[in-house]
């Protein structure tokens, strides 16, 4: 058994067991006025956000790959049955771009928990490649993907959720999307 000491007036806030070879976890203190932080999982929860259910591949590759402790996602798109879909600027509006980005954050979520079991066992989004179906001369796709990015932000916290970032037009996306994003992610797996 040991002890955990604050460390400005080594006061013991409490004991815990030090577990080997176990997934790393976060020691709680019930002191009053103490913010603890949320997981993933419990901050979906919290704000009432239900993941869609991970769909299957339609085409001959699968979800995701891993190499490492590093996950590769496939392209998503938000779903054949969403209802914004065309050219951003053009068929639908840079808000209803951003929402469909949002929608598409929500499916790759989906499929990371799928993935690993769990939203907490990512330890960080790394890189997001965002397309975005465009017309001639539209280049607001960075404020249209800001909806994928706001949601990465507010599912994991500024730490984990805060990803490089490429955001580029397309001329056409698949099932006449809006919005495609690949994604890599590290997670705490294998470190």
């Amino acid at each position: 058994m040991q002890s955990l000491r604050n460390g400005d007036d080594n006061e013991v806030l409490g004991n815990y067991a030090p577990l080997r070879n176990a997934e790393p976890c976060r020691y709680v203190p019930r002191r009053p006025g103490l913010e603890v932080p949320l997981g993933a999982d419990a901050r979906l929860k919290e704000r009432n956000i239900t993941l869609p259910p991970a769909a299957s591949t339609v085409a001959n590759y699968i979800d995701s790959v891993r190499v490492g402790n590093l996950l590769f996602l496939a392209g998503n798109t938000a779903g054949p049955d969403w209802k914004f879909k065309g050219k951003v600027g053009k068929d639908i509006t840079v808000q209803e771009g951003y929402e469909t980005a949002w929608q598409v954050g929500l499916i790759m979520l989906a499929k990371v928990r799928a993935a690993l079991g769990s939203l907490d066992r990512v330890k960080r989004v790394v890189k997001v490649l965002g397309m975005v179906n465009s017309p001639e001369g539209f280049g607001d796709q960075p404020r249209v993907m800001n909806g994928f990015s706001d949601l990465m932000v507010e599912i994991f916290g500024e730490e984990i959720g805060k990803h490089a970032r490429s955001a580029v037009g397309m001329q056409a996306l698949p099932s006449n999307s809006a919005v495609e994003v690949e994604m890599i992610r590290r997670d705490r797996m294998s470190q």
